[in-house]
């Protein structure tokens, strides 16, 4: 890595044009564009470091292929100092009582809401992105206006043609993998030159055979009178490396300031680890960025932001204070000051949030932690048909396509959108397979859902039984666009929660509207054809078991027809700071600034006023993209030098200039 790293004394010592809170993508990118602009930027990272390193990359290899329960976080080890929420801290309630949550939470979160927000993040050098899958479409014209549009939700002060050059460079500085073309007819890539970095990761096993059962099979939606759907499997851009694409520099569109093909490493080769970690590092993370960040900008982890330092008479900030540990096991720390120009919150949409209303910013609007998003996912599997043979589970990432139709149109008035990923790793989110089914033909537990047989098996007939069962799981993860909401909200209170170092901890209040809660409805009944057209034996099971509901569940009547229905989080966290152009409904404007702090950034998710159904980290580093030349033109403008017309006899040392 280069940049310069530094101890907390030395970080203290200086003064800085930027701080940013947070080093994953935000972070990241923010520091190498002002730094490679000549700033001088201190980036502190509350999390852990080492995996820059290789012997931290094998730690985490170790560490996750020791982890029972492979989860998100656990290739990363636990930090009393800086936690982490973590998908493990919930638990289902047995016979729970009519009215009363179904679940309790124990960890880094209070969560009081009537549903559990299960959505998990890292607080690591790199970040979420350390756990991410690496999908990164864009998100569509129309859900920049759901309120114009479609009667719900908030609208963007941005459009998404606005946005379209930034998503051009922000795919360039993640590496990805798609097909221009399959992007265009979908409407949201509007630029007719448009080539990505590097050829689409190729269609799975599983894919082609959905495409060939399911060829321009038309679905009716059950709940919008009149609306059908084509189901066409449709590629996903994917921040992860394959083949250089030479049309990329090489055709009429041209990245500015773009000098051949980039070359960003190892390819992928299928592994079916993506979340949380890539043997072969050919997924994008945010420590490639950190590899080129020059001198000016300053590096140091393992200090915790507890407070922005904000001038009572201006309302600008003047630093922050933070608190650095020498071990991850021990809260024991120190406390310190750096003072900076700009100050940037690039933590998370839940740690932006906790951080503002503990150091007391923008109070006006009331809005500081409100309108909590995330894309409930609800999962449906089923065996295909024995006949078929196997169909390929367990082969390359969690998944490279999808039907893509049900995100548009005038449904969206009716339920909210959704997108249908064809999932390649069979049901190993939705039962913890291939373990369950091993532990089910042993006879010796496993998960009812993937039973095979109750007696246990052993020698060839275990081996036939799993080789048939396995690699025949289908899987569909469906994102359902969740609205802003300002009833669901992260909100502090110091005087009762407090996490080991003495820093607020996020208190929850989530829960899903009618729309949402229509739109799962929509989707549970759309996997039923699928799987019907598939002729695959559904095994999807959202009900209680033994008076244990799974976690996320509710039952939901629509049009006199009732479900069990069960979501799970996608990891999409959003909407905590939204933008807009009034300091009394938003919190942030188009350039991500404080309406009320002009010198404090908070740029992120947390700013989305929608997150329509695309995964939200592309569309976030488009953003920041954004507001990095927003942020470097007013640090230029501060330090243009200012002509001082004095009286004829003063003397011109004495004017004053600000510094070049």
């Amino acid at each position: 890595m280069t940049g310069t790293t530094v101890t907390a004394d030395d970080a203290a010592r200086r003064r800085y044009d930027a701080v940013i809170v947070g080093g994953g993508w935000v972070g990241s990118i923010l520091a190498k564009r002002l730094g490679a602009q000549g700033w001088q930027v201190l980036v502190l990272e509350a999390g852990n470091g080492g995996t820059e390193t290789w012997p931290g990359y094998l730690d985490s290899l170790s560490t996750f292929y020791s982890a029972v329960a492979k989860v998100p976080n656990s290739a990363y080890r636990p930090n009393a100092a800086a936690p982490s929420p973590d998908v493990l801290d919930l638990a289902p309630v047995r016979n729970p009582q009519a009215g009363q949550p179904e679940f309790t939470a124990r960890g880094y979160f209070v969560q009081n809401g009537q549903l559990p927000y299960g959505t998990d993040y890292l607080r690591a050098l790199g970040g979420t992105a350390m756990h991410w899958l690496g999908a990164v479409p864009r998100m569509h014209p129309d859900d920049f206006a759901t309120q114009t549009h479609y009667g719900y939700g908030r609208d963007w002060p941005l459009t998404a043609q606005d946005l379209q050059p930034w998503y051009a460079e922000a795919e360039r500085e993640l590496g990805v993998a798609g097909n221009a073309a399959e992007q265009k007819d979908l409407g949201v890539v509007t630029d007719p030159h448009h080539q990505y970095p590097m050829h689409h990761i190729p269609q799975s096993y599983i894919d082609q055979y959905c495409h060939r059962k399911l060829k321009d099979v038309v679905v009716k939606d059950e709940i919008v009178p009149n609306e059908t759907y084509k189901l066409k499997v449709t590629g996903l851009p994917q921040a992860r490396n394959s083949t250089p694409n030479p049309e990329y520099d090489h055709g009429t569109y041209r990245v500015k300031g773009a000098v051949g093909l980039p070359n960003y490493g190892e390819r992928c080769v299928g592994n079916a680890s993506c979340v949380p970690i890539c043997p072969v590092q050919a997924k994008s993370h945010p420590l490639r960025l950190q590899a080129g960040l020059p001198d000016n900008v300053t590096l140091a982890h393992r200090c915790v932001v507890t407070r922005v330092r904000a001038a009572a008479d201006t309302g600008l900030a003047t630093g922050v204070e933070y608190r650095t540990y020498t071990d991850p096991a021990s809260p024991v720390s120190r406390s310190y000051i750096a003072e900076a120009d700009i100050v940037i919150l690039a933590a998370h949409a839940i740690e932006n949030a906790r951080l503002m209303l503990f150091s007391g910013l923008a109070p006006k609007s009331g809005q500081v932690g409100r309108n909590l998003m995330d894309h409930p996912t609800i999962l449906n599997w089923a065996l295909s048909p024995e006949a078929d043979g196997p169909v390929g589970p367990f082969r390359g990432p969690g998944h490279t396509s999808g039907w893509e139709a049900f995100r548009f149109g005038k449904g969206r008035r009716t339920r909210a959108p959704f997108r249908i990923e064809i999932g390649n790793w069979g049901w190993g989110w939705a039962t913890g397979a291939p373990m369950s089914n091993v532990a089910t033909a042993l006879g010796i537990g496993g998960d009812a859902r993937g039973a095979v047989r109750e007696d246990g098996v052993f020698g060839p007939e275990l081996r036939r039984l799993l080789g048939s069962a396995i690699g025949r799981q289908l899987q569909l993860q469906i994102a359902v666009e969740q609205s802003a909401d300002p009833a669901n909200r992260v909100t502090i209170d110091p005087a009762r929660y407090r996490d080991a170092m003495g820093n607020p901890r996020p208190i929850l209040t989530y829960n899903l509207d009618k729309h949402t809660r229509d739109g799962l409805f929509a989707a549970r009944l759309v996997a039923q054809k699928i799987f019907k057209g598939l002729d695959a034996e559904d095994h999807t099971h959202h009900a209680p078991r033994d008076g244990v509901p799974p976690l996320g569940h509710f039952v939901h009547r629509l049009n006199d027809k009732s479900l069990h229905l069960a979501y799970s989080g996608a990891g999409h966290g959003a909407g905590t700071h939204v933008m807009g152009t009034c300091d009394k409904t938003s919190v942030v404007d188009p350039f991500q600034r404080l309406h009320e702090h002009h010198n404090v950034y908070a740029i992120g998710c947390g700013s989305m006023p929608s997150i329509g159904t695309s995964n939200p980290t592309l569309t976030m580093m488009a953003l920041a993209l954004r507001s990095a030349a927003h942020i470097h033109q007013g640090l230029v403008a501060a330090r243009r030098p200012i002509e001082v017309r004095g009286t004829a006899n003063q003397d011109a040392s004495t004017m004053a200039e600000a510094p070049a």
